[in-house]
């Protein structure tokens, strides 16, 4: 928190959006989630991660023996998605392509990643890109924000980093909520059932 009279730091003010929300709401929602709850599929038509050769979009995407149900353009309207497909999402597109093009992470895309077959697992690899991902925009410090995102990110290539960390962290809040809302969901009716 900044107190009057003195320089802001938006690199710390960013982070902070994010950290303190993934520290006392999304991260604590998401522990004790099972494999049940992870690949819970709520209705009819359902994208989720599946073994190769199964996938609700073949061939789907994915390097190992799971891939995830994939479509581009997405469907209009966008199908339910599990659990699994929501980490994939968050994991793969939101923070490894990103911490990829712009920190040096590994690169990765949904075609080539490893998705889990464990919600364990998946909460590794959410961990990971998680502190990769914080871990790289502490790094930009102030100055860094004001820089172009580059070619990585197509039509927003001249928009300032600053515009992408919080894209990232709205979509990190967004598909956050909807893990949180389909375990709700899961126990008060699926297991139960």
């Amino acid at each position: 928190m900044t107190r009057p009279g003195t320089t802001m730091d938006w690199n710390l003010e960013l982070r902070e959006q994010l950290t303190f929300h993934w520290e006392r709401h999304l991260r604590p929602r998401m522990e004790g989630l099972t494999d049940d709850e992870y690949f819970w599929e709520p209705v009819e038509g359902t994208w989720s991660v599946r073994p190769r050769g199964s996938s609700a979009t073949p061939p789907g995407a994915g390097g190992g023996d799971l891939v995830i149900d994939f479509a581009f353009p997405e469907p209009d309207p966008p199908p339910v998605t599990t659990i699994a497909w929501r980490l994939g999402h968050l994991i793969v597109g939101v923070f490894r392509m990103r911490v990829h093009s712009h920190f040096g992470g590994p690169a990765t895309d949904y075609f080539t990643h490893h998705y889990a077959g464990t919600a364990a697992g998946a909460l590794a690899q959410l961990d990971d890109g998680y502190r990769r991902w914080v871990d790289g925009v502490a790094g930009l410090g102030t100055v860094g924000l004001s820089r172009p995102c580059g070619p990585a990110e197509g039509p927003y290539a001249e928009a300032p980093l600053a515009t992408l960390v919080l894209h990232i962290h709205r979509e990190i809040l967004h598909h956050g909520a909807e893990i949180a809302l389909l375990r709700d969901l899961y126990r008060a009716g699926a297991a139960r059932a």
